[in-house]
């Protein structure tokens, strides 16, 4: 039987809805104009971050493979405006309502914690119809730091009134992970399509979806 699971804390990009697909495909697309590739396996370093912590920055990279100085207001101006149209059509990934749905069943409490800012995770609750399957939303507002650094996840359990043992993280991503290890949690990754390809060593568990198991199967995980 595993140790008392009190709360569960969900990451919200890749995990939730597969916005870092979206994001990926406007960076990729960006490159392209410029003549340049951008494979999966180089953007997926900021996934679960952002570009001032990750070692990798694309704004960097392509200016470096063009040898041009952009404006990079006026591009992620651009950016976001082609984002906000492929973000219509996206839906949670399958299991997220199931899973917070059995929460609510078994008792337990449940958060998001984002390396993304309040307002994006505010439009999507929005969007999504989500705000009421949550107890709290801790964002980089919060806590001015983001994953790999624990803060969130800390941050968040406390609000939940929770101690790191009896937490289960879900994550995508490999930052994700080693936010949720820093901060003594469990960890359940669902990789994405960006981060299919990462080492996820040192999860709780590993699964595919997280229609793949229930939160009733989690209890009796040791």
């Amino acid at each position: 039987m595993a140790a008392s699971i009190r709360a569960v804390i969900f990451d919200f990009d890749g995990l939730v809805v597969d916005t870092e697909s979206t994001g990926y495909l406007t960076w990729k697309e960006i490159f392209a104009q410029h003549g340049h590739d951008l494979p999966v396996e180089r953007y997926a370093q900021v996934v679960g971050t952002d570009f001032n912590t990750s070692s990798y920055d694309p704004r960097r990279d392509l200016e470096a493979l063009t040898g041009l100085t952009f404006d990079w207001d006026e591009m992620e101006s651009q950016r976001r405006e082609r984002e906000s149209v492929l973000r219509t059509s996206l839906e949670t990934l399958p299991g997220v309502r199931e899973r917070l749905t059995e929460a609510r069943t078994l008792g337990l409490k449940t958060a998001i914690a984002s390396s993304s800012p309040r307002w994006w995770i505010d439009s999507w609750m929005e969007q999504l119809a989500l705000r009421p399957h949550f107890d709290h939303f801790s964002t980089v507002d919060d806590t001015g730091k983001v994953k790999p650094d624990p803060s969130l996840f800390l941050h968040a359990a406390e609000k939940l009134g929770a101690q790191p043992h009896e937490v289960v993280i879900f994550e995508d991503s490999l930052n994700g992970l080693r936010a949720a290890r820093a901060a003594g949690m469990r960890c359940v990754v669902i990789p994405g399509p960006m981060t299919r390809h990462l080492d996820f060593e040192g999860a709780w568990r590993q699964m595919q979806s997280l229609q793949n198991f229930t939160l009733a199967d989690a209890l009796d995980w040791d």
